[in-house]
């Protein structure tokens, strides 16, 4: 009986005093708060599964109760994501979400965040983003990444660059999204990773690849924390570990 496992965990990593990021793993939502260790959630391959982490803006007012929003928004749509439209009208509808909340109180004025995703449906995945939070395939040939940042190229001598060219809510005045999304064919055994970009700006996609082969599921979102907070904890790190499982 084929089935989903998706391991996850959020962090405040080391430098940020509060933690901005939110995760949706199906039904279950995890909010500006912190896991102790990995937790393990598994479920049946068959309704639509909706896995994504929302990185809330840094140095904008309220990137909680903007990430939080689209999370729980996620949450209750779901089992209507069949297909790369759902999640594109889902996209926008978040993205309206957020202006709607922040206008007309002044401390949520311009906030806003990045969303990034998977949908696991019967016989196929879609991937979606807004934004720089990403969605990697730990393909037999290497890890890929299947999401699209919306950043402009770093800097000579930068492997990063923290500006992001699209998000949900962010600015004073409506801005639409044109989200990133994706189909692929699922199949058993594979394995995604699901993070924001307190992961990935410290820890090399190598590494990170090298992690994920290494170990099972609840060792591997660990040791990747561990990379993270290793290489200086400078943001909020949220991932979640996605198997297709038999």
């Amino acid at each position: 009986m084929p089935y989903v496992a998706v391991t996850a965990l959020s962090d405040v990593g080391l430098i940020r005093d509060h933690n901005e990021d939110s995760l949706v793993v199906g039904p279950w939502t995890l909010c500006g708060t912190v896991t102790e260790n990995p937790q393990t959630l598994l479920f049946a391959l068959g309704t639509p599964l909706v896995v994504a982490v929302a990185d809330g803006l840094g140095g904008q007012p309220a990137g909680e109760v903007a990430s939080a929003l689209v999370v729980r928004r996620l949450a209750s749509l779901g089992p209507s994501l069949d297909g790369e439209d759902a999640v594109r009208d889902a996209m926008d509808l978040c993205n309206r979400s957020v202006y709607a909340v922040a206008d007309g109180d002044p401390e949520l004025t311009t906030m806003g965040t990045t969303v990034a995703g998977a949908v696991v449906l019967a016989d196929s995945l879609l991937t979606f983003n807004v934004g720089d939070s990403k969605v990697y395939d730990l393909a037999p040939d290497g890890l890929r990444q299947v999401s699209v940042d919306d950043s402009p190229p770093p800097a000579p001598g930068r492997r990063t660059t923290s500006a992001v060219t699209q998000t949900l809510g962010g600015s004073p005045v409506f801005s639409p999204v044109t989200a990133h999304v994706s189909a692929a064919p699922l199949t058993t055994g594979t394995r995604y990773l699901v993070c924001s970009d307190g992961l990935t700006d410290p820890v090399p996609d190598d590494e990170v690849e090298k992690l994920l082969r290494a170990h099972d599921d609840g060792r591997a979102a660990y040791e990747l924390w561990k990379a993270a907070m290793e290489a200086g904890g400078p943001d909020n790190i949220t991932l979640a570990v996605v198997r297709i499982g038999e």
